[in-house]
Order: C-alpha cells, then structure tokens, then sequence
C-alpha cells in the first residue's frame, strides 16, 4: 500500500474513535446520551436541509458540512467539554488545538493543513460559514433539550439566560429559526424543562 493511502486510513481508523466520546446531550428519544459522530452527522444534515435561511445569504454549504464533520473530532483526545462547565472550558482551545494537530496530522501534508484551517475556521467563527455552523451546533443540542423534556438541562441546572447567551447570534444570522427557538425556550421555562 503507498504512503499516502496508509495515512489516510490510519486517519480514517483512529476518528472511528469519535463515536466512543459521549456528550452530555441525549438522544430525541431520551433513551441515552448521544455520541460526538452521531452529533455530527447530524448537525451537517440539519446545515445542509436548513441552508435556505441563513440570513446573510447563501453560504458555501460543501465548506459548512466539512467544518461541521470534523469540528469535533479534537475530542478523541480533549473530550467533550459540556457547554455550560466554565471550569471546563478554561484551556480548552489549547487542549483541542493540539489535539488536532495530532489527529489531523495523521493524514497528508495538505488534507492535515485543510483540515486544521477549517477547524480554526470554525472555532474562531468569524466567516459567513463558520458562524452558520455554530449556529447548527447550538440549535441541535437546544432541540434535543426542549424533545427530551429537558433531560440534560434539568440535570446540570441550566438556566434560560445561559441557553439565550449561547443563541444570541441567531437573531441576526437566521433571525426565522431564532424566533423559532426563543418560543421553544418560553415554552420549556413554562412547562419546567429549563429553569428560568
């Protein structure tokens, strides 16, 4: 087998590894937490499907689904870092940075390069598509929350001022879904799947 090709697959056998790393949010139906690859998938179908409204307009949509397929997979080495841990997210961007340049090292020069720049793209989420990828990576968990009655919010105290921190962009990135999900959130403080 030629370099190339073994340093793929070893790059493609190691992020295997993302569906051992579980999050803190579970499954629609509420039976377990969700892993970081069922996370991803999920949330490049939902950028791809919701694609229509992004507020700035159209977005290179190929670019979003490839930050949203490997934004997490410095978690094989960082773990998942819940959302709303403050001592958790101390040093994170350092723990991650130099995950990734160990998994994304795995592969060829440029696909190593590639790689990390859309994850740096994405973590400093300052372009068009890394702010509507971010935002597919707070709606997610958020719709996860208000379907599963607020399994994980209930469990670690969340309140509905740190949920509308973490959503506060949307009103002028996808200011339809922002309103969508600001009725879900007035919804689950009333029905007390989020404290107030």
């Amino acid at each position: 087998m030629n370099g190339r090709l073994s340093s793929q697959l070893e790059f493609i056998r190691e992020v295997d590894r993302l569906k051992t790393i579980f999050r803190q949010t579970y499954l629609m139906d509420a039976s377990r937490r969700e892993n970081d690859a069922e996370h991803s998938w999920h949330i490049t179908l939902m950028a791809w499907l919701l694609e229509e409204h992004a507020a700035q307009g159209r977005v290179d949509i190929l670019r979003v689904m490839k930050m949203l397929l490997i934004h997490d997979l410095v978690e094989i080495d960082a773990g998942d870092t819940f959302a709303y841990d403050i001592k958790g997210q101390e040093g994170k961007f350092d723990r991650e940075r130099e995950a990734a340049t160990r998994i994304f090292g795995l592969l060829p020069a440029e696909q190593s390069g590639e790689l990390m720049e859309l994850w740096l793209e994405f973590e400093q989420g300052e372009t068009p598509e890394a702010r509507y990828a971010a935002a597919m990576d707070r709606i997610q968990p958020l719709l996860h929350n208000y379907f599963t009655q607020g399994k994980a919010w209930r469990k670690h105290g969340v309140t509905l001022g740190r949920v509308q921190g973490r959503i506060r962009f949307l009103e002028a990135d996808l200011p339809e879904v922002h309103s969508l999900v600001t009725e879900l959130l007035e919804d689950a403080v009333e029905k007390g799947y989020l404290l107030p």
